[in-house]
């Protein structure tokens, strides 16, 4: 049975103009003028140091067309950013009160939105711009374990501008990033990350079992022999059923059989495969 999300933590803008993809291309870390039409994927947007500012998922609907979902936690500052330069193009950014649906199963059925955006074989955002009538059958929790489960990265305010694409991931996931399209703003430093091994850091998923929901921006503990040190930040967290996931960001060369804990209650966090390969 499919499971239907209201993604009420997610805003929905839309950039549309002349320029809208050559303006885009200048931000954002994807290739946006390779990206097809009608094709979806996860992107970023870094601030001047390279540090990323917000975590977008982007839609191609034309050249002069795009919609952008991201965390509302992350507005205004993520869109006041994004929309900096852009009174030098032919390009506007407005927000959009859609329904945002998330699918998880069974593709949407007989619901016919406006857009689809596909993530993988088992998920799916629907885009209405009017409302339609859909039963919600699980709640954002659901949505927000599943995106860790596959590797994407949450990004909340309290983690802005804190960490560069390659910490998080994003090189690995979808189109995020690219290294060949040319000059973005932070592009300078996504670069020498990959080509110059400057990037220390990764993304890993660790899971407990406990009651506890850590604190954003909090450490996770490693054992170091009889002692534990504190290590990592802890950029997000879903805790259901009493099963705790937390996304962290920590050394990229550690051990995976390395045991961790949560320092709240000593419960034991074991690293979750990652769907995809680490450059």
């Amino acid at each position: 049975m499919a499971q239907f999300i209201q993604l009420n933590q997610y805003q929905l803008i839309e950039a549309q103009g002349t320029d809208a993809e050559k303006y885009l291309q200048g931000q954002l870390t994807t290739d946006v003028v390779g990206l097809a039409s009608g094709a979806t994927t996860i992107t970023a947007h870094c601030d001047p140091k390279g540090k990323v500012n917000a975590i977008f998922r982007l839609l191609k609907v034309s050249s002069e067309q795009f919609f952008l979902l991201v965390r509302k936690d992350l507005l205004p500052s993520a869109l006041e950013a994004l929309k900096k330069y852009a009174v030098f193009s032919k390009v506007c950014f407005d927000l959009r009160d859609w329904q945002i649906v998330g699918v998880i199963g069974e593709k949407c059925g007989k619901i016919q939105p406006h857009f689809t955006l596909e993530i993988d074989e088992q998920r799916a955002i629907l885009l209405n711009e009017t409302s339609l009538a859909v039963t919600f059958n699980a709640d954002e929790q659901e949505w927000e374990l599943a995106d860790i489960q596959a590797g994407i990265p949450h990004l909340s305010a309290k983690m802005q501008n804190e960490f560069i694409p390659q910490a998080m991931n994003l090189q690995a996931i979808e189109q995020a990033v690219s290294f060949t399209k040319g000059c973005y703003i932070g592009q300078e430093t996504v670069a020498r990350a990959k080509y110059r091994g400057a990037n220390k850091r990764a993304m890993f998923v660790l899971k407990g079992e406990t009651q506890e929901i850590p604190e954003i921006g909090s450490e996770i503990e490693m054992q170091l022999e009889s002692h534990w040190r504190k290590t990592g930040t802890i950029i997000s967290a879903v805790n259901i059923d009493g099963v705790l996931w937390l996304q962290v960001v920590m050394n990229n060369d550690i051990n995976p059989t390395q045991t961790f804990r949560l320092p709240e209650d000593g419960c034991i966090l074991t690293i979750q495969p990652l769907p995809y390969i680490l450059n």
